[in-house]
């Protein structure tokens, strides 16, 4: 019978020991619970940090799971079957709202757009499905770069444009607007990507509670917005919508 290789072990106890305790653990902290050496503990980490699987914390020094194996943890779930378990909640969300639906997936530097429903009237509208958003203006970008760490990443590394006079660019304030969405458990944009359109979305999770996509509705100030805020009853439509898909995905109440 061929031999486990002990570090890989020790590495994938180190991993399963981040994901279900404490958010930070400090190096003597892991030494003890696995019975290692700190010398070897501190070796094992700093290779899992170099690959992304593991970040430290700068002031505390503490250690916490890495963005990369989030990407990797999510790659299970296809887009189909996301699109697949949100079309219902999607069109009833465009019903309600009278607004057009856009479901998005982090991709590359952007938001993928994987679904769409247009808004139920008779006006003529374009399908947007494959289109790319930027993560750092959009209700959909801002719910994945506040809610996922490799989005989060992408957004703060990337160089933020600025498509009109009210879109956030420098970091400081755009740390401080995805602290908000956290707060609130959702995003908006008010003519920061387009003149003339607002939008709101809120984060889809799996069954391991791990944010997989965004959902939301655009469409036209006017209809969206009242006395210059974001109307509640779409908000509340929206994360709705949002809480149903992620349960539909295994995710339980939120």
């Amino acid at each position: 019978m061929a031999r486990n290789i002990q570090s890989l072990e020790r590495a994938a106890a180190m991993l399963r020991l981040l994901a279900g305790g404490e958010r930070r653990l400090g190096l003597s902290d892991i030494a003890s619970s696995l019975g290692l050496a700190k010398g070897t503990a501190h070796g094992i980490l700093r290779t899992l940090q170099q690959e992304g699987f593991v970040e430290q914390d700068e002031a505390s020094g503490r250690y916490q799971l890495g963005a990369e194996l989030l990407r990797l943890g999510t790659t299970y779930l296809d887009v189909h079957e996301l699109r697949a378990r949100a079309l219902v909640w999607t069109d009833d969300l465009a019903r309600s709202s009278g607004e057009s639906v856009y479901l998005g997936v982090l991709h590359q530097q952007g938001v993928l757009i994987v679904h769409h429903v247009f808004r139920p009237d008779d006006s003529r509208q374009v399908l947007e499905i494959g289109a790319m958003q930027p993560l750092h203006s959009t209700a959909l970008g801002k719910v994945l770069s506040a809610y996922d760490p490799v989005a989060h990443s992408e957004a703060v590394e990337a160089d933020r444009k600025a498509f009109t006079d009210r879109t956030v660019c420098e970091l400081e304030d755009f740390e401080h607007l995805l602290d908000l969405t956290r707060a609130r458990g959702y995003a908006a944009d008010v003519e920061e990507t387009w003149e003339g359109v607002a939008s709101v979305a809120a984060p889809i999770h799996d069954r391991r509670r791990m944010p997989v996509g965004s959902v939301g509705i655009t469409g036209a100030v006017e209809r969206l917005c009242r006395d210059g805020e974001l109307r509640p009853e779409l908000i509340a439509a929206v994360r709705d919508c949002a809480r149903a898909v992620s349960r539909d995905l295994g995710a339980g109440r939120f």
